[in-house]
């Protein structure tokens, strides 16, 4: 089937159907006590390492809070490093899917790699929870009933930095990301929110993923003197971004702002140049409610590391996995009943409860975060309950 085709959920269910062969395999199997495939597709080395480890990890912490099992099967983990790269990731998905027969396959960070998984478990019909990669067209011109997302739609967490900007009446805007599909909607959402209270972006300025080098860059936002600059960077090139940033003496002489990507996962790594910054996300620090507070300490407790946003959407992925398997006691074949289960779900989640939008994407609150010491601290709620619309979406 091509990608351009609309993926109704007629077609899904037939297609499903197809897959799963003799009818009763699946009673079978379950019977026997097969365990349920689970397909990682994550990115374990490289400038998103750090991003994938934690998504793991939140999503094995999930598992283990249901009892180590998920509908009463044990997971048994087909695990491929998808290395960030575009061009490696039908081959990477179909391995999962034709090779490693996972009943589902999570995954992933980058939003150039998440097409090319889209492009397989769209013709498979394999359920797919995208726990990171915020590309638009996974929730809307490419949506499909087993097609699910526990994060964000890109331009979802900076519109609403725009908006703020907007409403302090900040003038002037250098924005500043990697030329990919994810850095540009990014900008795109910021750009939304800003112009809609008036605002001018002076220049849009980009560099090619993965390229660190910001000093050109750096040196020309020092010459155009924009009142702030609006950033699309994570992990490690975040990292690298923040401390450049300092070294050429723009802290504090120029407003920084960005998506929560940019200080999220990196405080550690970065000292004191990222105080200050100022972020909106659908999560942060200091959130106080009693299901963060046991999320964190149980992470914590686990892994010997403090969670990030990600270790929050990697546990969701496995939160909204665990209720769709529950409602239909393990048999991953009862598509129709699974997916409307994942549907339906409501996630208690340590960033607050949220539910799926009709295209698949999480209605949620967006916070305003300022870094403050190693905490991405919670300074309000940007906009509440913010449903991105997503563009092109016909789920059938």
């Amino acid at each position: 089937m091509s990608m351009n085709q609309t993926f109704g959920r007629r077609e899904f269910l037939k297609t499903a159907a197809a897959a799963a062969g003799i009818a009763g395999l699946p009673s079978l199997a379950l019977a026997q006590g097969a365990k349920i495939k689970i397909g990682l597709m994550l990115p374990y080395t490289g400038t998103y390492a750090q991003l994938g480890v934690a998504i793991t990890n939140g999503f094995k912490l999930a598992v283990a809070e249901s009892g180590g099992k998920l509908g009463g099967r044990e997971p048994e983990y087909f695990t491929v490093d998808d290395e960030s790269e575009p061009s490696k990731a039908t081959d990477n998905a179909n391995k999962l899917v034709t090779r490693d027969k996972v009943d589902v396959l999570i995954g992933t960070v980058h939003s150039g790699v998440e097409m090319g998984i889209i492009k397989i478990v769209r013709e498979s019909g394999v359920l797919h929870i995208n726990p990171n990669a915020g590309v638009a067209a996974a929730t809307g011109a490419l949506c499909a009933p087993n097609i699910f997302r526990t994060s964000f739609a890109n331009s979802q967490t900076t519109y609403p930095m725009g908006k703020v900007l907007a409403d302090r009446g900040v003038k002037s805007v250098v924005t500043l990301t990697w030329k990919y599909a994810a850095g540009e909607e990014m900008v795109e959402g910021f750009k939304d929110g800003y112009a809609k209270g008036g605002g001018k972006i002076l220049k849009e300025l980009y560099l090619p993923f993965p390229s660190v080098e910001f000093q050109s860059l750096l040196t020309e936002i020092a010459s155009l003197k924009p009142e702030a600059v609006f950033v699309f960077f994570a992990g490690g090139g975040a990292a690298k971004f923040l401390k450049d940033w300092q070294a050429a003496g723009l802290k504090g002489k120029i407003g920084l702002y960005g998506s929560g990507f940019l200080t999220d996962g990196v405080l550690d790594a970065v000292g004191g140049a990222a105080e200050g910054v100022e972020t909106t996300l659908h999560y942060g620090d200091g959130i106080e409610t009693p299901k963060n507070k046991t999320f964190r300490l149980n992470y914590a407790k686990t892994f010997k590391l403090q969670p990030d946003v990600y270790a929050v959407q990697g546990y969701d992925a496995g939160l909204l996995l665990a209720a769709g398997l529950k409602a239909v006691k393990g048999d991953v074949s009862k598509k129709k009943e699974l997916i409307a289960a994942m549907e339906k779900a409501e996630i208690d989640s340590p960033r607050g409860r949220w539910k799926m939008s009709k295209d698949h994407n999480p209605i949620q609150d967006m916070y305003l975060r300022k870094v403050v010491g190693k905490e991405n601290k919670v300074t309000g709620v940007a906009i509440k309950a913010l449903d991105y619309p997503a563009r092109g979406c016909k789920m059938g």
